[in-house]
């Protein structure tokens, strides 16, 4: 990862994006972007990706090729559930097309296991908070039961650039073009 930033590969959950975008200016404002094609709400589909030198014109065609390949799919948001990391998180129902996926680029970009490794199974999510002395998946549970169950479409596919003050998207596909 670059000392300035990172990308990811992310679905975007437009649905959810009020909510997300409070909680992010909430915690550091300097992570709220002021692209208009950028969504804070996403599932996670590969992160981190590669560095800024590395996203090459062949990456970029490589990533577009799998979008056009993966159909859009419809899922839900309503479980509210922990990491025990203190993510505070939805999953989506179902979860199958999102870790295939995360499976199909990570195949494609062995150099980027999803979250560097770190953890065993990965599981598709949509972040939501972190645990605190305030905050609780109760209490967050209370905060987006508002929103919630939301029936979303997984619609494109978003190269996001993440860093302070400058978070934008780099590319996006749509899911299942031919063109």
């Amino acid at each position: 990862m670059s000392p300035t930033g990172h990308s990811v590969l992310q679905v975007p959950v437009p649905e959810l994006e009020p909510f997300v975008v409070a909680r992010t200016r909430h915690y550091d404002t300097d992570y709220v972007s002021a692209d208009p094609a950028f969504v804070h709400a996403h599932v996670t589909a590969l992160a981190p990706f590669l560095d800024r030198d590395a996203l090459t014109q062949e990456a970029v065609d490589l990533v577009a090729e799998i979008a056009r390949t993966t159909s859009p799919f419809t899922f839900a948001l309503e479980i509210v559930s922990t990491f025990p990391n203190g993510i505070v998180h939805l999953l989506p129902d179902p979860a199958a097309p999102f870790a295939a996926l995360t499976a199909d680029l990570w195949r494609a970009f062995p150099q980027c296991p999803p979250y560097a490794g770190r953890f065993g199974d990965v599981v598709p999510h949509l972040t939501l908070d972190a645990l605190s002395d305030t905050v609780t998946e109760a209490s967050t549970r209370g905060l987006v039961d508002a929103h919630v169950p939301v029936r979303c479409r997984a619609e494109r596919l978003d190269l996001a650039w993440y860093e302070p003050g400058a978070c934008r998207i780099l590319h996006s596909w749509p899911l299942g073009t031919t063109a």
